[in-house]
């Protein structure tokens, strides 16, 4: 079993305890690390980016002009992407950016990251401390 030693508020070590080997000390795979992170990254993304196309303009209705006779080019509506005040051909939708990773591969992450922890010395355990009023 690994030990962890507890110390003081003064820094003095009181006593060690014993932490379980199956989180402890199990596998650590870097590629977990990765996929819980970027997991968690993409569902902060907001992906609210929106334009209005064709058929989220208002207006537009009546056909501009009639089809032949003008001497004009054929229009069909005045929220034609080709003119002033028309919609947008491909441009962004709102989007949903977030995915999941399966419980048990959070698991093990959070595992790994103990394990990598402890194997540093990077984890701490305070005993007992209170916060006095000064």
């Amino acid at each position: 079993m690994t030990t962890l030693a507890v110390y003081d508020i003064e820094n003095q070590k009181v006593k060690d305890i014993e932490l379980d080997d199956q989180i402890f000390s199990s596998k650590i795979n870097p590629s977990l690390f990765y996929d819980v992170v970027r997991m968690g990254l993409a569902s902060q993304r907001k992906g609210s980016a929106a334009t209005k196309n064709r058929a989220l303009i208002r207006g537009g209705g009546a056909k501009p002009w009639r089809q032949k006779g003008t001497g004009r080019a054929r229009a069909g509506t005045r929220r034609s992407p080709l003119w002033r005040g028309g919609g947008t051909i491909f441009g962004p939708m709102p989007k949903d950016y977030s995915y999941s990773v399966p419980k048990k591969a959070k698991r093990a992450a959070l595992r790994a990251a103990f394990s990598l922890k402890t194997s540093g010395w990077k984890i701490n355990s305070i005993g007992r401390f209170s916060f006095e009023q000064v």
